[in-house]
């Protein structure tokens, strides 16, 4: 038994889940005050131009059943000012600091195949680790070794 409470006290003392227990409570704190200021500030400003100076009230009925239309209005307003936070004070900051600490490495493979064994080497050798070949720079072709020019040429007799 101790050791089931041992594995269950390192799960919640574990860093994602503690940090996902006070995005929890500070979202459902953030969603309160959005609607507050849904409710009761900008209803009534739009009660202003619209002549309904509270949506909540807001309501219709059809054959004795009765829809509450502004509150689904208040919440889907509350709905989009939340998603406009989440994006402009969130997401958009963090996509910038990830930008910036991207490397200035080009993406792309760090290796190529030998020309001749086509085995994977490292885009930067000058010889393949598997057949020995002396690649040139490029890496495409690889390069025979060839005696150095020593003058002109002379046939066997020495002409």
């Amino acid at each position: 038994m101790p050791g089931m409470l041992d594995g269950f006290k390192k799960f919640i003392l574990r860093g994602n889940v503690v940090d996902l227990a006070i995005a929890v409570v500070v979202g459902g704190a953030f969603g309160g005050v959005v609607t507050s200021l849904v409710k009761d500030i900008i209803t009534p400003i739009l009660g202003i131009f619209g002549g309904i100076p509270d949506f909540s009230a807001w309501t219709f009925s059809v054959n004795g059943s009765i829809f509450g239309i502004g509150n689904f209005i208040n919440a889907v307003l509350s709905f989009i000012i939340i998603a406009m936070v989440v994006y402009f004070v969130v997401l958009t900051p963090v996509n910038r600091l990830m930008d910036l600490m991207k490397s200035g490495e080009p993406e792309g493979p760090r290796t190529r195949e030998c020309p001749e064994c086509l085995s994977k080497i490292p885009a930067s050798a000058r010889r393949c680790a598997f057949c020995t070949t002396v690649l040139i720079a490029d890496g495409d072709l690889p390069v025979a070794t060839i005696a150095p020019d020593t003058g002109p040429r002379r046939d066997v007799a020495g002409r």
